[in-house]
């Protein structure tokens, strides 16, 4: 069972509430997702510590940087007086300082990440016609949350995904964990949360363990349908699965929004 994930999404659930109608990313179906490499600004303020940089994070990502240091970091408000030298301080860290520069180096190149969002979301406007698109953006994190859903965007802390063997997991996670902490795991588990955050079960907190995993089950089908591969082949995923099988003509957007309703 894919407990990462699933107690991240009901968390998720909690926090967020049916999305049927669009927001300011409506009609953008057509459009390529690119990844918004916040967090090459970000190893530059890290590497250099030019308070001009911290400044330029705050006017080209200001909801990007506060949601960075006030809710993933947790350092404080992004406009204390002495932030800049707190998120410094933090990252010198010489595990935390080794981790930017793989991230780094790692994911020099996200074209096929690129193409690869930009398809599944287009399979996912075929699905749910009123869903906006996200813009994703890129960033780095101290091993804390994967990804981060706000105001209709999506986060992708590169230093949850270096890979299985990356040397520096060995402390911090176990095996089970590590094995999901790659580049292959980056689109669907984008598809997972962004779907949590716009579709959440309603009534979660009086809803059967049956309901919730019958929910998070749909979820997990609707994503390995929109990435093409079988990502999701938790025990609650084969009924949803043998149910579509035998009703061809079933709309899976609707299937997941009665849930909501």
């Amino acid at each position: 069972m894919n407990i990462r994930i699933i107690v991240c999404a009901f968390a998720v659930l909690l926090l967020t509430s049916c999305d049927f109608t669009s927001s300011m990313f409506k009609n953008r179906i057509a459009d390529e997702i690119k990844i918004k490499r916040y967090d090459r600004l970000e190893a530059q303020y890290i590497t250099t510590a030019e308070y001009s940089t911290l400044q330029q994070m705050n006017t080209e990502y200001p909801t990007e940087t506060r949601t960075l240091i006030e809710d993933v970091l947790r350092l404080g408000q992004v406009y204390d007086e002495d932030i800049n030298k707190r998120f410094i301080a933090f990252f010198q860290d010489s595990t935390l300082q080794r981790v930017v520069r793989d991230a780094e180096k790692l994911y020099a190149n996200m074209d096929d990440l690129n193409e690869g969002l930009t398809n599944a979301f287009r399979k996912l406007s075929e699905i749910f016609p009123e869903m906006s698109i996200p813009m994703v953006y890129a960033q780095i994190g101290a091993f804390d949350q994967s990804i981060i859903i706000k105001d209709g965007s999506i986060g992708i802390s590169l230093d949850k995904y270096l890979g299985e063997d990356y040397p520096l997991y060995e402390g911090y996670f176990d095996w089970v964990q590590r094995k999901q902490m790659t580049r292959s795991r980056i689109i669907p588990d984008c598809v997972v949360f962004y779907l949590v955050s716009k579709y959440p079960l309603k009534d979660f907190h009086n809803a059967s363990q049956e309901k919730r995993d019958e929910h998070i089950g749909k979820i997990f089908y609707i994503t390995n349908v929109v990435v093409g591969v079988d990502v999701f082949e938790e025990r609650f995923v084969k009924p949803i699965r043998e149910y579509v099988e035998k009703h061809p003509d079933i709309s899976l957007g609707e299937y997941l929004e009665e849930d909501c309703k």
